[in-house]
């Protein structure tokens, strides 16, 4: 039996402002100076408000009043110009760079070898398959199979591994290591040969397990060598890259990326003041010509410029649009940044990292009236310019727990904690994760074993039986 029904749902629909000023929140400084550029390059309706101080005698341009267009759908009165960054440019602002991508070095890189079509596209595959660290972590017959399946092209286990060998050539030493110890000797293999490294790729070669346990007494006997003969080969060892896809060498830093902060936080007489220099965002402006066309055709019967009023219309529309999102988006991430300097002012005030108070984006959410998603939006791939350096604004997030007091203490200054108290323990016998707890208390700080367990694998220190020293 058929059942007809009725059935009402509540839906929220984003008006296209709301849409454009989401999209505009997430874009840093050069994004938002390219996106606004393409807008002027697409929307006719939209100019780029240039100041006029050298000609005193030109017309200024009067800012333009639709309330009187007679529609069904009327544009609401309101100011078509925006100067939402101040007058005070500052061309002269020191950028900060980043490295060109791990990625993108090592295509350069194979872009030098006398290779042919078929073997550049297997290296090239290869290179995309390497983890964050620079290691290949899929056996040669995956690879074979991917090869096939997701890029359509057939080749053999011995022509990836003969591909494999030209990538693990490339600089940075040990780059497409299947292993750590295979990473190690790649690095040893570039060094000139001596006493001290010949023993250390004996060691790493022949006895790799008892190496990675730190069985040192062990390979001391096994070799017949000196424990000084060991700690020079250990040394050799310990100064190499486990992790060569971590970062690039100075070296190839020629396609440098300029980051340009969206915020400057100065301290003037005892004051934090924030601000957000405009640098090369232009202003925007609606264009006359377009205005006065829509305004002409307003109380036209001619069919012909009906159309092209509706036509400008749309694009006025548009225009109007897009002039108040970027206005909110500077309101929006103004608003944001300031809650994020009065949250954590003592930090910014004197820029020392164990006053950051825990801070997590429901906090700042509650202090500006936003949603926790519009404040994830501010904080994503944006900068401020401190007077203690430059930072992206995720590093002032982060939770917190108890001290013995009973206060809250940030997880970063529970970790600065932790990182102390391994620097300074007795190598030859490392504090195990129980001591630690303990050294912990002592200073203060409540944590559990397996919050340090936690916190010691985010800062990459190893248990305590692999920080043992001779």
């Amino acid at each position: 039996m058929l059942k007809q029904g009725l059935e009402l749902k509540q839906t929220q629909k984003l008006s296209p402002l709301q849409i454009q000023t989401i999209k505009l929140i997430e874009l840093p400084t050069q994004e938002l100076e390219q996106r606004i550029r393409k807008e002027l390059e697409e929307n006719p309706v939209l100019d780029e408000n240039v100041s006029n101080e050298n000609n005193e005698e030109e017309e200024a341009p009067r800012e333009v009043s639709l309330s009187d267009y007679k529609d069904d759908d009327p544009i609401p009165g309101y100011k078509l110009r925006v100067n939402n960054y101040g007058k005070d440019e500052r061309p002269q602002y020191n950028t900060f760079t980043v490295k060109e991508s791990f990625t993108q070095s090592l295509m350069d890189q194979l872009g030098f070898r006398n290779l042919t079509e078929h073997q550049r596209a297997v290296a090239s595959f290869i290179i995309g398959s390497l983890d964050d660290d620079g290691y290949l972590r899929r056996d040669p017959e995956s690879l074979v199979d991917d090869l096939a399946f997701r890029a359509g092209i057939e080749t053999t286990e011995e022509e990836v591994v003969q591909m494999l060998k030209v990538i693990q050539d490339f600089d940075p030493p040990g780059v497409g290591a299947r292993d750590l110890r295979e990473c190690l000797l790649l690095q040893l293999d570039r060094l000139k040969p001596t006493p001290e490294l010949t023993l250390a790729k004996k060691i790493l070669t022949d006895f790799y397990p008892d190496f990675a346990s730190k069985h040192f007494q062990k390979i001391i006997s096994r070799l017949g060598i000196s424990e000084e003969e060991m700690k020079t080969a250990m040394a050799k060892i310990l100064k190499l890259n486990p992790s060569p896809g971590g970062q690039i060498d100075d070296s190839y830093s020629e396609q440098a990326q300029q980051i340009v902060p969206d915020f400057v936080l100065t301290i003037e007489n005892g004051e934090l003041k924030l601000t957000m220099p405009r640098f090369s965002i232009p202003e925007l402006k609606v264009n006359r010509k377009y205005a006065d066309i829509l305004l002409e055709a307003a109380n036209s019967s001619e069919r012909g410029k009906k159309e092209a009023a509706a036509f400008v219309k749309k694009k006025l529309d548009s225009a109007k649009w897009f002039v108040e999102a970027v206005k909110q988006r500077h309101n929006t991430l103004e608003s944001t940044m300031q809650a994020i300097i009065d949250y954590q002012h003592d930090y910014f005030m004197d820029g020392d990292e164990s006053y950051l108070k825990p801070m997590v984006l429901k906090d700042i959410a509650e202090r500006t009236g936003f949603d926790i998603s519009t404040i994830s939006r501010v904080v994503n791939s944006k900068y401020i310019e401190t007077p203690f350096g430059i930072y992206s604004l995720k590093y002032f997030f982060s939770e917190g727990l108890e001290n013995q007091d009973g206060e809250e203490v940030s997880t970063r200054e529970l970790k600065k904690a932790l990182q102390e108290c391994v620097d300074a323990e007795d190598k030859r016998k490392p504090l195990t994760d129980d001591q630690l707890v303990e050294e912990m208390t002592r200073r203060g700080y409540k944590v559990a074993r397996r919050t340090i367990a936690k916190y010691r694998d985010q800062l990459n220190i190893p248990k305590a039986r692999m920080r043992k020293e001779l």
